[in-house]
């Protein structure tokens, strides 16, 4: 029963875990008024009719805090790059110059930023939804090893760890959306 219940505990707490890195890469698609190369990691170009991830196309980097450059592999794709990145729906708007793409980044606006706070915050809520969930298996498994012979205090111990696991990553994502918040509205 003990292998079960510790087996159990690495299983929930890599669930959890899962979790906060969806939640991590969520809000780094949250732009915040900086220029990142993360900005475009979900942007796709038309690369030889497949679908490629910009980042394999070319090098990223960044000029200042408002721009972007995109120095492509082959200067014949500078027109898929552009068009890619419109595609993308980033409200970006990408200027070919012949030898790279310069992206400069609009200061967002009061009203864009608290759009991002309320999408920040939900992929959080999102997060603890599947936190809960873990939560939930965990303590329906425990349920079932107690209809197996797990003795009482077994069950009630096991289930206080996963409620203390449960909250440790529920507080660790509250933490990670109040710092995308404070960066998304700090002007």
């Amino acid at each position: 029963m003990n292998e079960e219940l510790d087996l159990l505990m690495s299983e929930a707490e890599d669930g959890m875990k899962s979790a906060i890195e969806r939640l991590n890469l969520e809000l780094t698609k949250i732009r915040a008024g900086r220029a990142t190369p993360s900005m475009l990691d979900t942007v796709k170009v038309d690369y030889y009719g497949s679908q490629t991830p910009i980042s394999q196309v070319g090098n990223i980097s960044t000029l200042d805090s408002k721009t972007l450059s995109i120095q492509p592999w082959e200067k014949g794709i500078l027109d898929e790059i552009a068009r890619g990145i419109i595609n993308a729906n980033l409200g970006l708007n990408p200027q070919n110059n012949g030898e790279l793409i310069i992206i400069s980044v609009p200061t967002l606006t009061e009203e864009r930023r608290i759009e991002l706070v309320k999408r920040a915050k939900a992929e959080g809520e999102n997060a603890k939804v599947r936190i809960r969930s873990e939560r939930k298996d965990a303590n329906d498994f425990i349920k079932s090893l107690k209809n197996d012979g797990l003795s009482e205090d077994q069950s009630k111990s096991a289930e206080d760890e996963v409620q203390d696991l449960t909250n440790s990553y529920t507080n660790q994502i509250d933490t990670l959306v109040d710092l995308k918040e404070v960066d998304i509205m700090k002007v």
